[in-house]
């Protein structure tokens, strides 16, 4: 939960007569608790928190109604992201996994007829793996799915709305990758 220094009074940020959500009713339950409480600070990362849940469990239930499994997700989504062709060896450092791990991954999805692994054209000691055609329609519709729910919410916000919650969303990112150190409320 987000601390000010000093004690204030809680500050509005919603239109007059908008509609509460869950995190409005959690802001006020805690306000009495913690009077340090910045009301704007804990609405804003309670609501990114809240988010993020939210759109897991669509990419979730795109992954029951398409059968996948997350890590057949996984490596599909890194094989994509690679033109839909890569080496093995390019999937364990995408994957960040030991390459037993991801032999096996690729023995189930080939098995399934998502990818398929060939001679290089270049080089016949090395191997290739694709994706088939089942396989890219497969992941594209996964993402399809959370990319619907990602515009429906975004929809809500005007485009200029869009580009200025992309760039502070940015600028706080950027702190938070900046690898200050924490500091502690305690003094």
């Amino acid at each position: 939960m987000g601390h000010s220094e000093e004690p204030r009074a809680p500050r509005e940020s919603r239109a007059p007569h908008a509609p509460r959500d869950w995190t409005d009713e959690h802001v006020d339950r805690w306000q009495p608790v913690l009077p340090r409480l910045d009301p704007v600070v804990e609405g804003a990362v309670t609501r990114m928190k809240k988010l993020s849940v939210h759109l897991r469990r669509v990419r979730e239930q795109s992954l029951v109604d398409f059968d996948l499994e997350r890590h057949e997700f996984e490596t599909l989504h890194k094989l994509a992201g690679r033109g839909g062709s890569a080496a093995p060896s390019e999937l364990v450092q995408d994957l960040d996994l030991a390459p037993a791990s991801v032999s096996g991954r690729l023995d189930a999805l080939e098995k399934r007829g998502f990818v398929r692994r060939t001679q290089s054209t270049t080089d016949r000691r090395r191997v290739v793996v694709e994706l088939t055609a089942s396989g890219r329609e497969t992941w594209l519709g996964a993402m399809d799915v959370l990319g619907h729910e990602e515009e429906r919410l975004l929809g809500v916000l005007t485009p200029e709305e869009r580009d200025l919650l992309n760039g502070m969303l940015r600028r706080i990112m950027v702190e938070a990758e900046s690898g200050a150190p924490v500091q502690s409320w305690h003094a």
